[in-house]
């Protein structure tokens, strides 16, 4: 037993005789199969770029040295200090902190230099939000930067810190999960203030 189509597949009415479709409907039929199968092409094509893409990102994420790496972590870094120090004054001299100027209007400093102790860079208590004249031009201020951690993180923390000479070299993978954990965190807070 066969079955027939009962309707034409291009205008969805009854059919008569022994058609399988509309001899009206024909070419209109053909140009919706065609442009349906360029669609469904165009889509296989942009899903095959989109892996391609991820793929390339991925090798190149892979080739990055620990130099870049440490930079980009840095820079998330230094970004989430910005953003939750933004209602704080300066650590050093107590000025209200700008965020509109260039660069972000204030930087994010540390107390233990990175090049004196590399293994507290990423370490919220040892960076706070500084004003740029008392980080690039006063040296971070470090007698006041001290005072003022003494009233933001407290006296045990402020010693632990000083008293932390461990050495630490960073991974690859660790610099990669820092980088995305402040990314994170600066994102969610940027939404709880919004």
């Amino acid at each position: 037993m066969t079955f027939r189509r009962t309707l034409c597949p291009h205008c969805r009415t009854k059919l008569h005789g022994h058609h399988r479709i509309h001899p009206d409907c024909i070419e209109p039929w053909a140009e919706a199969q065609a442009a349906k199968k360029e669609r469904e092409e165009a889509k296989r094509t942009r899903a095959a770029a989109k892996v391609e893409r991820a793929e390339t990102k991925r090798r190149k994420e892979a080739l990055k040295s620990i130099n870049e790496l440490t930079k980009e972590a840095q820079k998330e870094f230094n970004a989430y200090i910005r953003v939750r120090d933004e209602r704080q004054p300066c650590i050093s001299c107590g000025q209200a902190l700008d965020g509109s100027g260039v660069g972000g209007g204030f930087d994010c400093g540390h107390y233990r230099s990175t090049g004196a102790a590399k293994h507290l860079r990423f370490h919220p208590d040892n960076a706070h939000g500084q004003c740029k004249h008392c980080n690039r031009w006063l040296s971070g201020r470090v007698a006041d930067y001290r005072i003022g951690l003494l009233g933001r993180i407290g006296e045990e923390r402020l010693l632990q810190l000083e008293a932390n000479n461990e050495v630490h070299k960073w991974t690859k993978d660790e610099l990669m999960a820092i980088k995305a954990e402040y990314r994170a965190k600066t994102n969610e807070l940027k939404k709880e203030r919004a």
